[in-house]
């Protein structure tokens, strides 16, 4: 959900782990997975974000994969799994169908953990909130990406019982986030084709699909163990947007990480620990 580009690529990220490739059929498009590590220990799926590719992911990948089944994708429309489909078929629901088909293709006799960046967090948080889920996730780490009708009830009841801290925080949030009217306007292509390229366009439909459209919150609740990593440095999230998660969740635990929006690059070693620690917790507890 950040605008900026990737300010640390790697010139050959696909160089370092011996990576198996193949496509999975998600909610109608075909996904470009890779996973690598041993193939009999826990699967962990990396999903990135906006404007990001799997390979925002390799540099906590090659670290997690001593341990761990790691399993990367292209989301819809990005990367190696292009598509020309409308901005209608980038809603959360159909993004939360495609995680899944990866997850299932990854792991089909036990649930496997997810850790999401950013817009893959987002649409992580949709699938973790299934009714279902439970059953297929074993645990989910959320990196830089709230829950939309977590966020969009708190707001609701920020303004039906406002109080000086509660609109202050708001008016926090909506700031951070003052970048999201320019993406879905009408200027908002050719400004980025000159400026980011093919992925920065294509990425476009996450924001049309899901943010330029009303949306009543809904009911979203989950018993998958969520770890959120709190980016202290990041300026598109507020702490008030993770908070807003709390009463919809059974296990929620959140650790404070003094880093920018682009921890898992900056930072691989300390963002794989973290997930590495969650999936060890969750594992001992199953």
């Amino acid at each position: 959900m950040h605008l900026h580009a990737d300010p640390h690529p790697d010139p050959h990220p696909d160089a370092h782990l011996p990576w198996r490739r193949r496509t999975v059929r998600g909610d109608g498009v075909d996904l470009a997975v890779q996973e690598a590590g041993d193939p009999d220990a826990p699967a962990v799926v990396l999903v990135h974000g906006y404007p990001d590719t799997h390979r925002m992911w390799l540099p906590v990948a090659e670290r997690l994969a001593a341990h761990l089944r790691v399993v990367v994708y292209d989301t819809r429309g990005q990367g190696l799994s292009p598509t020309d489909a409308s901005h209608q078929a980038f809603a959360l629901p159909h993004l939360a169908d495609d995680l899944m088909a990866v997850v299932d293709d990854a792991s089909p006799d036990r649930p496997a953990h997810v850790v999401g960046h950013d817009w893959g967090s987002v649409q992580a948080w949709e699938a973790v909130c299934e009714p279902d889920a439970a059953d297929r996730i074993a645990g989910f780490t959320s990196i830089s990406g709230p829950n939309l009708d977590h966020v969009a009830a708190w707001t609701r009841r920020t303004l039906r019982r406002p109080t000086p801290a509660g609109i202050t925080r708001l008016a926090g949030q909506g700031l951070s986030s003052s970048y999201v009217p320019f993406l879905v306007s009408p200027l908002a292509p050719p400004v980025l084709r000159v400026l980011g390229g093919r992925e920065m366009v294509s990425g476009l439909r996450y924001y049309r699909g899901n943010v330029a459209v009303r949306r009543r919150p809904r009911e979203r609740r989950t018993t998958v163990p969520v770890l959120q990593l709190a980016l202290t440095r990041d300026p598109a999230i507020r702490e008030s947007s993770l908070t807003a998660s709390e009463p919809w969740c059974d296990d929620l635990r959140r650790h404070h990480l003094p880093f920018g929006h682009w921890a898992p690059r900056t930072h691989p070693d300390v963002v794989a620990e973290e997930v590495l620690g969650h999936v060890t917790d969750v594992e001992a507890r199953r």
